[in-house]
């Protein structure tokens, strides 16, 4: 998407639609949580978000002026919120807890090793689709990959409870909102400064990467088919670093995973920053795809990490809700850290707000070193 509106809008537009993305996730992830947790129904969770979450793609393939493309981001993005939380819990419950970050890692490197193949097929097919079919392909993949989910057992006690609209209202506005007197789990081990820490890494990486198409394709000359591959090497790399990082939470344990992760991120942005100074274009391309390893790298650790860690500390009736605001203020950094990048960059150029941007994620490296006390 960030292509197809980049061919006709300015950078700002090009970076609102991954910001419209994370702000539907972060404006739904509490409902899901809440609702998740409330019916203990975290299969059927699964299946729905994510079936809706394909509906939401379709109307694309009749409508794509910029913004109503970026609506649509907003709506996906609500849908696509219950998917995941659900599913950390259920991955993260099947099995001792010594094994949990095992388990996590296997389960970020299946969904890099997906997202690996959807953009080399994204900057294949942007050669050869106009966006009517390209969005309509989109659609058939997206609805086969909700079937799986039919199958998925889920370890997790279901709850007997008689649903109630007023009791799940309040049960949201309690987890959106808790009284003092519901926070002290924020205070076990540190967890609120993790959490203010990933809003603020967020920020800067995915500020960098709502312009990082464009910037592969305009700035440094690329074509749309090597901007694929490049693209790519991300969630390629993490396949590999996913699992590699989850024997490593349960070995050396979550805190240094984090702290890594968040230092990490600060260096993709001055890395992406700097690959326009060789001459050649590959040179260039060598030194943006160093980036994107080294953010493979730190957020297959940092991810890895946090999710366990937030799993280790999490009692079990609230974890999908604890998961949930992970996602929530990831959400957050994913709405400022466009808009940020997109402003700045309008302003002046493509490296002078990389490289602003990244001053948040090494903020978030030191928190996290002084603030986060390790859960295993």
């Amino acid at each position: 998407m960030a292509v197809v509106i980049g061919r006709h809008g300015s950078p700002f537009e090009v970076s609102m639609a991954l910001g419209a993305f994370f702000l539907g996730i972060g404006s739904f992830a509490p409902v899901w949580g809440a609702l998740t947790d409330y019916t203990g129904k975290r299969r059927i969770i699964l299946i729905v978000s994510s079936l809706l979450a394909t509906l939401s793609i379709f109307p694309l393939v009749i409508y794509q002026s910029i913004w109503i493309s970026i609506l649509i981001r907003f709506v996906y993005g609500g849908f696509v919120a219950g998917f995941l939380p659900a599913l950390v819990t259920i991955v993260g419950e099947r099995g001792e807890s010594e094994s949990r970050g095992k388990r996590i890692g296997f389960l970020n490197s299946s969904r890099m090793a997906g997202g690996a193949g959807g953009r080399i097929c994204a900057g294949f097919l942007l050669g050869i689709l106009l966006p009517p079919d390209l969005y309509l392909v989109v659609f058939g993949v997206s609805l086969a990959a909700s079937i799986p989910a039919f199958l998925i057992e889920d370890p997790t006690p279901s709850k007997d409870y008689a649903f109630s609209f007023t009791e799940l209202k309040d049960e949201i506005r309690r987890r959106v909102f808790p009284p003092e007197g519901e926070r002290s789990h924020l205070n076990t081990h540190g967890l609120k400064w993790l959490y203010v820490s990933l809003g603020l890494r967020h920020t800067t990486v995915k500020g960098v990467g709502s312009l990082l198409p464009v910037f592969i394709t305009a700035a440094l000359g690329a074509s749309e088919f090597a901007m694929g591959i490049l693209m790519a090497l991300n969630p390629a790399f993490q396949t590999v670093f996913m699992l590699i990082s989850g024997r490593l939470a349960d070995s050396v344990g979550r805190k240094p995973l984090i702290v890594f992760g968040m230092g990490g991120s600060g260096v993709y942005g001055l890395v992406a920053a700097a690959s326009t100074l060789p001459e050649t274009l590959l040179y260039r391309e060598i030194m943006v795809g160093l980036a994107l390893v080294i953010v493979a790298l730190s957020f297959s650790a940092l991810s890895t990490g946090a999710m366990t860690f937030i799993g280790d500390v999490s009692p079990i009736e609230r974890e999908s809700e604890l998961q949930g605001l992970r996602s929530t203020v990831i959400s957050a950094g994913g709405v400022a850290g466009p808009v940020l990048v997109g402003s700045i960059a309008v302003l002046t150029d493509f490296e002078t707000s990389y490289i602003l941007i990244s001053i948040l994620a090494f903020v978030a490296m030191f928190i996290t070193r002084w603030k986060l006390v390790e859960s295993k």
